[in-house]
């Protein structure tokens, strides 16, 4: 089974570098098409097929993967659609806001069985949050295929399109928010007298303790902050100050604007 990546940067980049480093492709069988020789010499460094032509990547792959800025979506479908088998290929858009019958009036009848994907850029280190809305022209083995790939570079769920832009800000978007908080809690922790590097280390290491320990126990993260706070203590103070300042809220309302 051979997979073609059309469009590697920071999002698509992070894939084919989760496709390279998970267990479901051999380099030689992915192949990476981008217009900028720099970004091709980098990933023919580490061991892919790489072109600058957009049609020999989709001519040749089993699996065409397009991850280009949504404005530019339409353009690159209609530029391969001579390319593109429906009897021999699936279709897999990584791309915000487009939507599905956008992509099969551009491609009619050579529209292959699509999926719409939205992964993050964790996917580089097989730790993504991938969402995945299969179409109403995909099968259920496809869709296990599909499925298979993306949970091989982290946890997917199969959604419906109507709730991927909600996946998209909890998840692709929310990645940095929570690469925000861990950078305020690092700074915080400067000002507490930690040497930079190494409030950056207790506070990422606290950050997948957290994680780590909602995973093995299923609790309510309510639940294991009681584990944790006492009356009159630290801990229920700190909280009580960053509600007082709209911590809750502003989570809330951050990631409500990504649906604006």
């Amino acid at each position: 089974m051979k997979i073609s990546v059309i469009g590697a940067g920071a999002m698509g980049g992070a894939t084919v570098e989760g496709l390279i480093k998970g267990q479901q492709f051999k380099n030689e069988d992915i192949t990476v098409s981008d217009p900028s020789q720099a970004v091709v010499d980098k990933f023919a460094k580490l061991g892919v097929n790489v072109t600058t032509d957009n049609h020999q990547a989709a001519s040749s792959a089993d699996i065409v993967c397009v991850v280009v800025k949504p404005w530019l979506v339409e353009r690159v479908l209609t530029d391969i659609k001579a390319e593109l088998n429906p009897n021999k290929q699936l279709l897999i858009v990584i791309a915000a806001g487009v939507p599905s019958t956008s992509i099969k009036e551009w491609l009619g009848a050579n529209c292959p069985p699509l999926f719409l994907v939205i992964p993050n850029i964790a996917i580089a280190e097989l730790a993504s949050m991938t969402f995945i809305v299969p179409c109403d022209n995909t099968k259920k083995e496809q869709t296990d295929l599909i499925q298979g790939i993306f949970n091989d570079m982290g946890t997917s769920l199969l959604t419906d399109e109507q709730h991927l832009a909600s996946g998209t800000t909890l998840a692709s978007c929310g990645i940095a928010y929570a690469m925000r908080y861990i950078r305020a809690a690092a700074e915080g922790g400067v000002e507490l007298g930690f040497k930079a590097d190494d409030a950056k280390k207790i506070v990422m290491q606290t950050m997948k303790g957290a994680v780590e320990l909602l995973e093995a126990s299923g609790m309510h993260p309510e639940a294991a902050i009681d584990l944790v706070t006492t009356p009159g203590g630290l801990t229920i103070k700190g909280l009580n100050e960053m509600e007082h300042a709209g911590f809750t809220s502003a989570v809330i309302r951050g990631l409500k604007a990504g649906l604006k």
